[in-house]
């Protein structure tokens, strides 16, 4: 049996307000394509297919327009899970009607294990598909205890159950796989996924992944990657695009799983071209570098995130202009190094008052600017009110 793992499209998501959609349709395109050339005999999509819980039009069409081409008329089957960012009736909605073409979708976290025969293969699997099971989800009080660890630990033994409990319905005649969204202990994250999504409370440890599984198939994190100290083969499949700069330079990916009832699942990993590439210049040479690298076309079909090194604040028609030369120009940041080197050399011989603190401080985050009279008062106010508060708490 050959499964296809993907996950996290995150289909409606923009870039600082700029339609990654174009570039989503070219990902479902190449996807189409790679499970035909594979031969691929089940699709297995683990959770985040949308961006938000009201999702875009243009974004449902699209995921149910790619499910017809995947399952290809119920010739492969295809599973879906929702995940943190999906509203789990609205991914489970159409089940009734997209179950007769082998379509089968799971929206809330249930106990359940789904007998998935596999007709091109002669095979059948058995797949327990954990759609993110946050303690909202699960509509369960995990521990009346606030501190961070002790909610930590009684997740990780919920979680812990529940595969124990859906493994137990494996059998021998068939590929047994889970499928599931959710942070297991030690994974690379990127700043694409939420910072409270990630690690903290809901963290669920590699040991506590079924070893009657045969793969492990995960969503969530956007890097594709193994979960070391597994007992079994787990993987994330991680996102088909780059959602973030902190992700420049990431390769993405599906992954292929070769498995036969009782075997060893053999992981391959299958790079993706589709989507723009994000990436970062640093043009320390000011304006004019930046210039002669829009003439030199560089990146032309990329995202960009500019650094760049000026004396002085970037006027609009400067902006304009760049905007202008390059069409992928998402971030815009002027830096001062003259005006950090004096910065450094003032404080080396003095220290800084609080009100010269929050002076240079305005003057980074907005390019230069100075902030009037009132800001400043405002700050401090607000600084004294922060000061009385920690006093009463002492």
């Amino acid at each position: 049996m050959r499964i296809l793992h993907t996950a996290d499209w995150h289909l409606g998501r923009t870039l600082e307000g700029r339609s990654r959609l174009a570039e989503q349709e070219a990902f479902i395109d190449e996807l189409v394509e790679i499970v035909a050339k594979e031969q691929i005999d089940v699709v297995l999509m683990a959770g985040d297919v949308f961006d938000s819980v009201n999702p875009p039009a243009a974004a449902e069409q699209l995921f149910y327009e790619s499910l017809a081409r995947l399952s290809d008329k119920g010739r492969r089957p295809v599973a879906v899970i929702s995940g943190n960012h999906d509203h789990p009736d609205r991914i489970s909605a159409a089940r009734p009607l997209l179950s007769d073409y082998n379509i089968f979708l799971f929206g809330r976290p249930q106990a359940e294990v789904c007998r998935i025969d596999v007709p091109s293969c002669g095979e059948a699997m058995m797949l327990a598909p954990l759609a993110y099971p946050s303690e909202s989800r699960l509509a369960e009080l995990l521990s009346s205890d606030h501190k961070e660890t002790a909610l930590r630990d009684r997740y990780d033994d919920r979680i812990r159950a529940l595969f124990a409990a859906m493994a137990a319905s494996f059998a021998d005649e068939t590929v047994n796989v889970v499928m599931s969204h959710l942070y297991v202990a030690g994974g690379h994250t990127s700043d694409s996924e939420r910072p409270i999504e990630v690690g903290g409370a809901y963290t669920v440890a590699a040991a506590s992944l079924p070893g009657a599984a045969q793969y492990v198939a995960l969503g969530h994190l956007h890097r594709p990657q193994d979960v070391r100290r597994a007992e079994t083969a787990a993987r994330y499949a991680g996102s088909p695009l780059a959602y973030s700069f902190s992700e420049a330079g990431h390769t993405k990916s599906v992954t292929v799983v070769d498995v036969q009832p009782g075997g060893k699942a053999n992981v391959t990993e299958i790079p993706l071209v589709s989507g723009k590439p994000l990436v970062r210049w640093k043009a320390t040479d000011g304006l004019a570098q930046v210039y002669r690298w829009c003439e030199e076309g560089r990146d032309r079909s990329c995202w960009i995130d500019l650094e760049i090194h000026v004396n002085e604040p970037l006027t609009m028609e400067e902006i304009q202009r760049l905007r202008k030369l390059h069409q992928g120009f998402i971030h815009i940041r002027p830096v001062f190094p003259e005006r950090e080197r004096e910065a450094a050399a003032e404080t080396d011989r003095k220290p800084l008052s609080l009100v010269e603190m929050f002076r240079r401080f305005y003057e980074r985050q907005t390019g230069g600017q100075t902030p009037d009279e009132e800001l400043v008062r405002l700050f401090l106010e607000l600084a004294a009110e922060e000061k009385e508060g920690e006093g009463e708490e002492e």
